[in-house]
């Protein structure tokens, strides 16, 4: 018999409900793009998210055996294994703020060659505003809209020549 949580929803139920939450993550197009382009692995921005965001969406503290049991990537894995990917996942968090905040102290963030990712950075922002308020239909075509253009953007601004102070060839 599954032990019940303090709201009647059974362990299944919660790992269910996280699981579901980290398909939806990973079907996100402007996601797939950004992970693509990121210092992280899907396994370790999956097993990030399951550390910073599961607690919020189970309600409840989970201990990291739990944590371990919710990644859908690989499946179960043990707790030794969820923490070193774990570490990972931190470890390019951190380096890719320092890498931020260096290039910010030296003045780098202020190019206008890097303008263009200021601008994707508050388009995204709108992206997340538009599909938190917008409904049924109007919500499916200002998404898809809105998809079209940053996927665009993004795999535009991904490639390495974005940044280059050279004309294009």
């Amino acid at each position: 018999m599954q032990a019940l949580g303090e709201d009647g929803k059974t362990e299944q139920n919660f790992r269910e409900e996280v699981r579901r939450w980290l398909a939806e993550v990973f079907k996100d197009p402007i996601v797939r793009v950004l992970l693509e382009n990121s210092h992280f692995t899907r396994v370790q921005l999956e097993t990030l998210l399951i550390d910073l965001l599961a607690e919020g969406v189970v309600g409840r503290p989970l201990s990291f055996e739990e944590k371990a049991q919710l990644r859908i990537s690989r499946g179960r894995v043990s707790r030794g294994a969820f923490n070193r990917t774990l570490r990972q996942a931190r470890r390019n968090t951190l380096r890719s703020l320092y890498t931020v905040l260096l290039l910010g102290y030296l003045g780098v963030l202020e190019s206008p060659r890097l303008e263009p990712y200021m601008e994707i950075g508050s388009r995204l922002r709108n992206y997340v505003e538009a599909y938190r308020r917008a409904r049924g239909q109007e919500r499916r075509r200002i998404l898809g809209t809105l998809e079209r253009e940053l996927q665009e953007s993004l795999r535009k601004l991904a490639e390495p020549r974005a940044i280059s102070s050279r004309p294009e060839a």
